[in-house]
This record gives C-alpha cells, sequence and structure tokens, in this order.
C-alpha cells in the first residue's frame, strides 16, 4: 500500500471520532462531567504530544529558526480562523453541552454550521501532522492519533445536537461529519504525498506550523470547555493524560 494511502486511513480514523460524537448525542444523553473529563484526557494527550512529538522532531530536523517561526505561524494563522469562526457561533465548539450563547435558535444563528467548519480549521492540523510522522519510516505516531480521536469525540457531540435542535435531518448532519472526517483523511494523505522528499527545514517548519496551531486550540477551546465542567478535576486529568501520552511514546520508540 502506498504511504500517502496509509496516512490518509490514519487519518480518516482520527476524524470518524467526529461521527462518533454525533452518533452518541442521537442515541444518548451524557453527562456533562464524563464529556468533559474525555476531553480534558484528550487535551492532555495533545499537550504531550506537541512537546514531544513534533516540536522535538521538528528542532531535530530543521533546528531552532525553523521550529519557532513555524510554530508562532501556526499559533498566528490558527488564532485569526480562529476567531473569524467565533464570531459566527462557533466560539464553544469544543463544548460537551452544546453552546450556551445561542439566544436565538441554531438555525438563525448558523452555529451549528460554523461548529463544523471550526471542526474542519481543529482538524487540518492535527491531520496534516498524521500524514508526516509517517514519513519517519518508524510508523505513525499512535500517540497523536489517539490525541486527535479523544479531541474529536466531544466536538462532533457538541455540534451535532445544535443542529439537532435548529430541526435538521440525520442524514445532513452525519453527512456534514462524515465529509469532515473524510477531509481530515484527504489532509494526512496530501500532507505525506506533498512532504515526501522534501528539505528537512520545510518539513520542521510544517510539522512546528501544525503544533503552533494545535497547541493555539487547545487554549482556546479545548482547555477552557474542559475545566468549566470538570472543575477542580480538570488539572489531574488532563496531567493523567499527558502521561499516558508520554508512557506510550517512550515505549514506542
Amino acid at each position: 500500500m502506498p504511504q500517502f494511502i496509509e496516512a490518509g486511513l490514519w487519518g480518516l480514523l482520527g476524524g470518524s471520532a467526529l461521527l462518533l460524537g454525533a452518533g452518541i448525542a442521537f442515541l444518548f444523553k451524557l453527562p456533562q462531567r464524563l464529556v468533559a473529563g474525555i476531553m480534558a484526557v484528550g487535551a492532555g494527550v495533545l499537550i504531550s504530544a506537541v512537546a514531544f512529538d513534533l516540536m522535538d522532531e521538528a528542532y531535530k530536523r530543521g533546528g531552532f529558526d525553523s521550529t519557532a517561526l513555524g510554530f508562532l505561524a501556526g499559533a498566528v494563522i490558527y488564532t485569526a480562523a480562529n476567531i473569524a469562526i467565533s464570531r459566527r457561533g462557533a466560539r464553544h465548539r469544543k463544548r460537551s453541552g452544546g453552546n450556551p450563547d445561542a439566544s436565538l435558535p441554531p438555525a438563525a444563528e448558523g452555529a451549528g454550521l460554523a461548529i463544523a467548519v471550526g471542526a474542519l480549521l481543529d482538524g487540518i492540523p492535527e491531520s496534516v501532522v498524521i500524514g508526516v510522522s509517517l514519513l519517519e519510516g518508524s510508523g505513525v505516531s499512535l500517540v497523536t492519533v489517539a490525541a486527535v480521536f479523544l479531541s474529536n469525540v466531544p466536538e462532533g457531540l457538541s455540534s451535532a445536537s445544535g443542529m439537532k435542535a435548529a430541526g435538521h435531518r440525520p442524514a445532513y448532519i452525519f453527512g456534514v461529519w462524515g465529509g469532515i472526517a473524510l477531509a481530515s483523511g484527504i489532509a494526512a494523505a496530501l500532507g505525506n504525498y506533498a512532504l515526501a522528499g522534501t528539505d528537512a527545514d520545510v518539513i520542521a517548519a510544517t510539522t512546528a506550523v501544525a503544533a503552533g496551531g494545535i497547541l493555539a486550540m487547545l487554549v482556546d477551546t479545548m482547555i477552557p470547555e474542559a475545566a468549566e465542567e470538570s472543575h477542580d478535576y480538570a488539572g489531574l486529568i488532563t496531567v493523567a493524560g499527558f502521561l499516558l501520552a508520554f508512557v506510550l511514546s517512550k515505549l514506542g520508540g
């Protein structure tokens, strides 16, 4: 199997958690603290992946200059795009209980679709990282895939709940999330294919851009939402997720 196809399948697996979250929203009403706890674990795993898998690898490939510039650029790009999307109703797209700021029906606000676009914004750097991780020749970064999967579940859940309240049919909702999951797979495949054989500095900068975007996303969306519901336990749960990912990264190395 060509490597870029394998990368696409791993990216699709990470994106499929959006469909899982949407399915949960239709079948069950989970306690918000439980979903927030899952989000906190995912945040811890993603922080570990950024620190040990992404930034460390970028530094080894391209040194401080490419890594630092890429890292800051990723944060700037994500922040600008996130501000634009948040103003259209996607500020709380990671929230396990839906969008609390929607005083109007979700259909009037367009919040459900804005959240879906926000999920695409969050997922592209994560998926590119999955594809790039295969270029090392030692297999995909399972820590990164697990982190992406865990962070996508509550996002799919919250957005599907908003779309359902707006009166959208299941076929429409799952069609939107299926398309985003497919886009995640395509982003991973393209990241792998486009960067194969390129200069080490380019790969380092691209990895660092994704790392900067992911870390900015964590601080702007996942961590505040997880802390609001998990309260005093959010830090402990996040640390547990970080430790789990750290152990897995060392065992895998």
